[in-house]
């Protein structure tokens, strides 16, 4: 059975909203979004859509691709000591994968979520994120993390879930993905 389960997909896929149902049934969920938000924050910068992408490529650049993923290693192993499964929102690339496969092995597997590039674009703009901007932002943004390696991580997840249709539909998807593989 999965113990941990790294979501996955282009930004405005639905990630967040499968964290948000996640936990709502009970499930711990670790964004890795949230960590970036978190160190601009620390460094007191100001939150522009350009801001967020430069700071998680430094991030990267300087530690390494799996910066974030070793950084929450330790976190989720203190999480599964307290319960049966963790999620993880927004694993980028194939280096973050490799460090949660050797941390869980057959425990760890990747869900993808997708969706259309202008259903995507229409999420971004009306959810409002300080790192979205407009439409060559988002496009900028998924150039760069595509060679992350999102790509990569997309193509070879162990489970998929479409999110084409209305909001309700798809958290109705999410809780029969979570029952049937988590539960």
């Amino acid at each position: 059975m999965v113990r941990v389960v790294a979501i996955s997909g282009m930004p405005g896929a639905g990630k967040g909203v499968f964290g948000q149902v996640a936990i709502e049934k009970g499930f711990i969920v670790r964004s890795m979004g949230d960590m970036i938000r978190a160190e601009v924050e620390s460094r007191g910068l100001d939150g522009n859509p350009h801001v967020f992408g430069r700071i998680a490529q430094e991030l990267r650049d300087k530690y390494g691709y799996g910066v974030l993923a070793s950084r929450l290693v330790e976190i989720i192993n203190n999480d599964l000591e307290t319960t049966g499964m963790v999620v993880i929102e927004g694993i980028r690339g194939d280096a973050e994968r490799d460090i949660f496969v050797e941390a869980w092995g057959d425990e760890f597997g990747v869900l993808a979520i997708d969706a259309s590039v202008d259903a995507r674009f229409q999420r971004i703009l009306a959810r409002g994120r300080a790192e979205d901007g407009d439409r060559a932002t988002f496009e900028e943004r998924d150039e760069r993390e595509r060679g992350w390696g999102l790509g990569l991580i997309l193509e070879q997840a162990n489970w998929r879930l479409s999110n084409e249709g209305e909001i309700k539909e798809f958290k109705d998807t999410i809780k029969a993905w979570l029952f049937s593989h988590c539960e």
